[in-house]
């Protein structure tokens, strides 16, 4: 951590969260501007890794949830991320869940949210997508909006995908935030593949249309079961898609239930998802036998963290939640490590 977030975090940290998180965002920006963000990574080695008909500069990338809006684009391109992730996005801007609905468990390092796919809607995305500047590798998170029928989803990734498709460098159809009612369903195995061929359907109309094929992926809960996880992979093989995101945030409060926020309803995200999300991109790489990639991501915040999930079998990374407590030089220290062989 360095000595100036060290300085910024308890101011930061006597803030609620969402507030936090908008004057830590427009300060970003701000440096972005002046031409200083660049500085708070310090030197980024170069770690190159193809994956999905990609080149990445390197294999740690931002999830989504920190740029919701793609608002702040050029100034996270200033951190040494191989590739960002902003969204979710959803057709029609919605308020999402009432406040407050973001948590901080301090003792842990970890984080419960309940945003609901808080969204200013596709236009709003695609003006930023189509005004940024920085050249990183650009992934969008897409959902549905909550008064979407369920059994009419795939309307919404549609909708969503057509609009990002010239604009994206990947975009994934997210089936597992716990925060809009009935969501997670889309992971059964019957629903999950009539998504995903629709979705793949769409794809391919929108590839003859603008002769590229826009990789996609599937983002996925950490709480799935043996045979879900069997399951999913075969759909998402099945239906052609190009990586699988293990996790989202999860349900469970197991080890957290006696801190202050500990049960709030919500998905948990930070440090105590580290082990289980480790496990599950572990069945999820075994399960896939090197057919699509896994990105791995949930309670990463150290070089160990990082070369865990690799070991577990992910080709590429996230985290969000550890910039929270250990700041915006974070990316590059991990990189470093990485590098380092530590």
């Amino acid at each position: 951590m360095s000595l100036l977030y060290r300085a910024l975090r308890p101011l930061l940290f006597s803030l609620d969260p969402e507030t936090a998180h908008t004057v830590s965002m427009t300060g970003l920006n701000a440096l972005h501007a002046l031409g200083l963000a660049r500085a708070l990574a310090g030197s980024v080695p170069r770690l190159p890794v193809r994956a999905l008909g990609l080149e990445f500069p390197n294999p740690l990338g931002l999830a989504a949830g920190m740029d919701k809006h793609g608002d702040y684009i050029d100034a996270i391109g200033d951190l040494g991320f191989g590739f960002i992730e902003v969204g979710g996005v959803t057709p029609r801007p919605q308020p999402g869940n009432p406040k407050p609905r973001v948590f901080r468990l301090r003792e842990v390092e970890g984080v419960i949210n309940r945003l609901g796919f808080n969204s200013l809607g596709l236009d709003h995305l695609v003006a930023n997508l189509k005004a940024r500047r920085s050249k990183v590798i650009l992934g969008v998170n897409l959902g549905k909006n909550l008064d979407t029928p369920i059994e009419r989803a795939a309307d919404d990734y549609i909708a969503c995908l057509r609009g990002v498709y010239a604009h994206a460098d990947f975009a994934t159809i997210n089936v597992s935030s716990p925060n809009t009612r009935n969501l997670r369903s889309l992971q059964s195995a019957d629903e999950l593949d009539a998504v995903l061929a629709a979705v793949a359907a769409e794809r391919e109309r929108l590839t003859a249309e603008h002769g590229r094929r826009l990789p996609l992926a599937v983002k996925v809960a950490p709480d799935l079961d043996d045979a879900a996880i069997e399951a999913i992979a075969d759909r998402v093989v099945a239906r052609g898609m190009d990586a699988l995101i293990a996790a989202n945030t999860t349900t469970s409060r197991e080890g957290v239930e006696h801190l202050l926020h500990g049960n709030e309803t919500g998905g948990m995200s930070g440090a105590p998802l580290r082990a289980k999300s480790t496990e599950v991109i572990r069945k999820f790489a075994r399960a896939l036998n090197g057919k699509i990639v896994v990105i791995g991501g949930g309670g990463i915040s150290s070089v160990r963290d990082a070369r865990e999930k690799l070991d577990a079998g992910a080709t590429l990374l996230q985290l969000y939640a550890a910039l929270v407590y250990r700041g915006p030089g974070l990316p590059a220290e991990i990189l470093r490590g990485l590098a380092a062989g530590r």
